[in-house]
């Protein structure tokens, strides 16, 4: 049986970062956004997605940009494709963790808290990273304004509030702070793995 470890944050924290730092030092990390980026040329899954927003696709592929800028701009429709895709990433992650080698194993899951599957892992890294440099972060890897960068991170789990803060420590969560510097932030997740260990 693998100890499995969830890898999450708000949108710009560093998630990816944390988890090529891991990667780096020999223990297997699989990612919710390569299962979804493999996801969006199945056939079944362009299917699902058309029947629910039919202006998302283009010459029968996933436009990513016109999805996007539908489902950050209307709650109603962000809940509707999470329901579609979810589950389909959610089971092939767990197959990939199940069929890994080691005993333990890393996941990214940008989602975790909105999807309700924290009871899914044994043990949870949270990534913390200050909103403002967040969206900077945002707008420069996606070339997106301040505006749909703030959509994007308004429409996720507020890592900010209060309620946030007793969800980690009820879930005996492992906080990293994110404060751009990548020596530093390796240091701490080197850290944090010798504790997990």
């Amino acid at each position: 049986m693998h100890k499995k470890i969830a890898i999450t944050g708000g949108i710009g924290s560093g998630k990816s970062a944390v988890a090529q730092i891991i990667r780096d030092q020999g223990y297997p990390v699989y990612s919710c956004d390569e299962i979804y980026a493999e996801l969006i040329h199945s056939q079944s899954y362009i299917n699902a997605v058309e029947k629910a927003f039919p202006t998302a696709i283009k010459q029968g592929k996933i436009d990513k940009k016109a999805l996007a800028d539908i489902v950050f701009s209307n709650e109603e429709a962000r809940i509707r494709l999470n329901k579609i895709a979810h589950p389909l990433i959610i089971q092939t992650l767990l197959k990939r963790m199940e069929e890994a080698t080691g005993e333990i194993v890393f996941a990214e899951v940008p989602l975790l808290f909105e999807g309700n599957f924290e009871n899914l892992f044994d043990h949870t890294i949270v990534v913390l990273r200050n909103r403002e440099l967040r969206i900077r972060s945002v707008c420069e890897r996606d070339v997106i304004s301040v505006k749909k960068a703030e959509q994007r991170v308004n429409a996720q789990f507020n890592y900010d509030d209060v309620a946030a803060e007793k969800h980690f420590k009820k879930i005996n969560a492992i906080l990293i702070k994110n404060e751009g510097d990548l020596n530093l932030l390796s240091r701490r997740v080197v850290n944090t793995l010798k504790t997990l260990l």
